[in-house]
């Protein structure tokens, strides 16, 4: 929580609201309990906040707020950059086109309009990116500050869009694995094309993002979400190779979740705060907030698992632990 302290008020009860919704959807007696008295006083306020298009690279935040005691009008984190999702969302099809129709179609299955599902990674990472660029909007003359604030607001959605890639990919490549046959409430792609063209599309969504990321042109960036790859395949190699010992470690768990699930955010977190010129300090921060995040998503994401049915998660209810039971008796 002190990364919060230094963000806009856009960026606190955004962050906070957000996580708060994601990590516990189902009824909380005091929520001040889970988000603290700083973000309960949040609630009590009305926050009106606008976006304007630059030009069609980037945007630049303009920010009204306006306070009031008399009434409580919580914050959708989503629809603080509903219109840049958007725009992410067009740009990711866009880049998906192939030669070969099938590859094109398969590597586009859960992108297209209805089946993205929350698109929680890009969402956090741009209001992320709201919180770390306060300073690129400072005033400067001729104009040069929207112009390099619209440059890296681009640079900042790339990084959104390279995430969801290597984020979908690993989905096909752990529906394969798993022998799924449903993801976000439609047929899986493996189940529907078969695990050959699935983990060719998975592949192509790899190869794209290395693409997307080699154009950024930043040596460090690109080291942090390569990395991130390796981090998933040790995971799932984890997973696949544990032993009964370890299935009952808490520590192999949690290290296991991180390289599966938490490094992703945290390091395409890190990523946006590299982008924005922040410091190591800050860049270190904005990691932590999303290993947290990450963590924490897949605690919650475990334990609907159990608790959850077919229709809510998108998935067979206890699918992972099947998963996990069959391979201990391989």
């Amino acid at each position: 929580m002190q990364f919060l302290r230094g963000l806009s008020p856009i960026s606190r009860s955004g962050l906070r609201l957000f996580l708060s919704r994601q990590l516990y959807p189902f009824p909380v007696a005091n929520s001040s309990q889970l988000l603290g008295d700083s973000t309960q006083k949040v609630f009590n306020r009305r926050e009106t906040y606008s976006w304007s298009l630059v030009d069609s690279h980037g945007f630049k935040q303009q920010i009204h707020h306006q306070s009031s005691f008399l009434s409580e009008e919580p914050l959708d984190p989503f629809s603080l950059v509903a219109d840049e999702l958007s725009l992410v969302a067009n740009r990711l099809r866009a880049m998906l086109v192939s030669e070969v129709p099938k590859l094109a179609s398969a590597a586009e299955y859960f992108f297209k309009m209805g089946v993205e599902g929350k698109r929680l990674r890009p969402t956090v990472l741009l209001l992320m990116a709201t919180a770390l660029n306060v300073h690129i909007h400072e005033p400067m003359p001729n104009g040069v500050g929207d112009t390099l604030g619209a440059e890296l607001r681009t640079r900042q959605q790339c990084i959104a869009e390279i995430t969801e890639m290597i984020h979908v990919a690993s989905l096909l490549h752990d529906d394969v694995l798993d022998d799924a046959d449903t993801r976000r409430g439609i047929g899986s792609l493996n189940f529907v094309m078969g695990n050959k063209v699935a983990v060719l599309a998975g592949d192509f969504l790899l190869s794209r993002a290395c693409v997307a990321l080699a154009s950024l042109k930043n040596t460090e960036v690109v080291s942090l979400l390569a990395t991130v790859v390796e981090h998933l395949v040790t995971g799932e190699t984890m997973q696949m190779t544990s032993t009964s010992e370890q299935r009952c470690s808490m520590d192999h768990y949690m290290q296991k979740t991180y390289y599966k699930t938490a490094s992703l955010i945290s390091d395409s977190c890190k990523a946006i705060a590299l982008l924005a010129g922040q410091t190591t300090e800050v860049a270190m921060l904005a990691f932590e907030y999303g290993k947290s995040l990450g963590l924490a998503f897949q605690l919650i994401d475990d334990v609907l698992d159990f608790t959850g049915t077919s229709a809510s998660l998108g998935k067979g209810s206890l699918s992972d632990i099947r998963h996990v039971i069959r391979l201990s008796l391989i």
